[in-house]
């Protein structure tokens, strides 16, 4: 196990690979360990890093540090620690807020960000799981395979609190607009299944502005990654490909992905 201590408190990371640096963050359900594979295929090109966020998996619980701007900062600091120049982000569902939220404070940090499942106003979110137990929350959106029950083997450290704070109405619904403007190329991935979080109607994705991009992985829930991790860390590699600078829109460009998101 890895980890640094930020401000006093321990922070849990796992890392592998060498190249330009990638930062994975999970959602509300689980830790770093579901990004495994996802890790093993972009270390082949990245130094990839999983960091578990304040109040869940290994890194400290701390009620005072569970807002998105303090697990942005927590972020941060962990970039400054480990001598990170600009990244690219993905996070999935908590964690892409919570990338969002880094976005808005550091924009020229930031070359790239993949969102998975991430809702991007209040009322995207389901109401159960603003209001389920941890246990509810886990046995609602758990993927029911052996592979992914190990992946999910951390769920049970998190701390309902920190799962709470992240999904207070105000800073969800006005988080988006406060990046949308700042020209870091973005990728919005949803599983159609997802329970959690609606994803934006196709006409509020075609008024993305030209560095943003939304696409819909098939037959994905909550855990696309887990769901069907061929496909989605081949549209990892393929963002991941894309020169700097250059819209995911470009993606759509290639046939094989105009056939896979009809």
């Amino acid at each position: 196990m890895s980890a640094i201590i930020l401000d006093g408190s321990m922070v849990h990371y796992e890392a592998l690979g060498r190249g330009r640096p990638i930062v994975f963050m999970h959602g509300w359900v689980g830790s770093w360990r579901y990004w495994i594979n996802s890790m093993q295929v972009a270390s082949t090109s990245f130094r990839a890093y999983a960091v578990d966020l304040f109040g869940f998996g290994d890194t400290s619980r701390d009620p005072m540090r569970y807002s998105l701007e303090k697990q942005a900062d927590l972020v941060n600091r962990f970039l400054e620690e480990m001598g990170i120049g600009k990244v690219a982000l993905v996070g999935h569902g908590l964690g892409a807020m919570v990338a969002m939220s880094f976005i808005k404070q550091w924009p020229k940090s930031v070359d790239r960000f993949m969102a998975i499942n991430c809702p991007l106003e209040y009322d995207a979110v389901n109401s159960r799981l603003r209001t389920a137990t941890l246990p509810e929350l886990i046995d609602w959106l758990a993927v029911r395979t052996p592979e992914a029950s190990s992946s999910l083997a951390d769920a049970s450290k998190a701390d309902p609190q920190a799962v709470a704070a992240s999904l207070a109405g105000t800073q969800l619904n006005t988080l988006f607009p406060e990046i949308r403007n700042l020209g870091v190329p973005s990728l919005f991935v949803y599983g159609p299944n997802d329970q959690a979080v609606t994803m934006p109607s196709q006409e509020k994705a075609d008024t993305l502005p030209q560095h943003m991009h939304q696409m819909t992985l098939e037959n994905a829930g909550h855990f696309p990654m887990l769901d069907n991790p061929t496909q989605f860390n081949r549209l990892l590699t393929d963002f991941l490909a894309l020169d700097s600078g250059l819209s995911p829109r470009e993606l759509q460009l290639k046939e094989e992905w105009k056939r896979r998101v009809r």
